[in-house]
């Protein structure tokens, strides 16, 4: 497997939740409060503050952001900062934020929290459909974190980290709701922590694993692993595929400050794969 090279200058304190929009790669700093943009071809990189730790930042239909972050939904224009609240569907939870998202192939959004104590079952997956009804879709969970559909859209694939597994669930594209819950892949033998994860052209998914400088190749069918990608930051935090052909694969990392050498906050890019992924979609919101 080829090796990653750190691209850009930005050394985020927890880089996350990478999307490829518009030739650019979209992610967030959690920790510095910020949603970040960034033009591999040129190097130029651009920062949005939030003032709030940001789970996640996904394009609209509209154009704007929808993000997440400590205090509930909010839509941000990335150019003014300005910020619009959606929900907050937690507010009696303080040390609850939203933490990672995806938008399902009919456009709906879901999104997780975290519970930052690591009260087990203390958080939840949410659904946003375009109307803004905001439903559980799955729960209790603990950290809520990646998620990825097959490319019929008739399975998604989820992890709640500190359970160390990939589930899957049927998807119905007329109520967005989700069925038949079942584990796909074990990882409760490994020291690391499944985190971000993407899907490939093949059905395969990627899969970044925190505390354990990696992204690892899953075959959702046999629960095995098929290829790993060594990541020189022990914090390897989510991947996505991107680039001119789609077949470049973007990794975001955390810092992890008593490793020496340690490469942790930079954006990582494995270029020109055998496989690629499919474009993301935008959030139907309503303009």
């Amino acid at each position: 497997m080829k090796k990653p090279e750190a691209i850009g200058s930005r050394v985020s304190r927890w880089g996350e939740g990478p999307v490829w929009w518009e030739d650019s790669l979209l992610y967030v700093d959690i920790e510095s409060h910020e949603v970040v943009l960034l033009d591999p071809a040129s190097g130029t990189e651009r920062s949005c503050p939030v003032g709030e730790r940001v789970g996640f930042a996904i394009p609209c239909e509209s154009g704007r952001l929808i993000c997440g972050g400590d205090n509930g939904l909010f839509y941000l224009d990335f150019d003014s900062g300005t910020k619009t609240l959606i929900i907050d569907p937690e507010p009696n939870l303080p040390n609850n934020r939203f933490n990672d998202a995806k938008v399902s192939p009919d456009g709906r959004l879901f999104a997780g929290t975290i519970a930052l104590d690591k009260t087990k079952g203390a958080a939840r997956l949410y659904r946003l459909d375009p109307d803004q009804k905001l439903t559980e879709a799955y729960g209790p969970v603990t950290n809520s974190n990646g998620t990825a559909w097959t490319a019929d859209g008739s399975t998604v694939y989820y992890i709640d980290t500190p359970s160390k597994e990939v589930k899957a669930f049927d998807y119905d594209h007329g109520t967005g709701e989700l069925s038949r819950v079942r584990v796909v892949i074990d990882t409760k033998d490994e020291p690391s922590s499944p985190d971000g994860m993407t899907i490939d052209s093949e059905g395969m998914l990627w899969i970044a694993f925190c505390h354990g400088a990696r992204v690892t190749r899953f075959d959702p069918a046999t629960g095995r692993e098929i290829a790993r990608i060594e990541v020189p930051a022990y914090e390897t935090t989510s991947c996505t595929f991107g680039g001119p052909t789609g077949h470049d694969l973007y990794i975001t990392t955390g810092i992890k400050a008593d490793r020496e050498g340690d490469q942790g906050g930079k954006i990582f890019v494995v270029r020109d794969l055998p496989v690629g992924g499919a474009a993301v979609v935008p959030f139907k919101d309503k303009g």
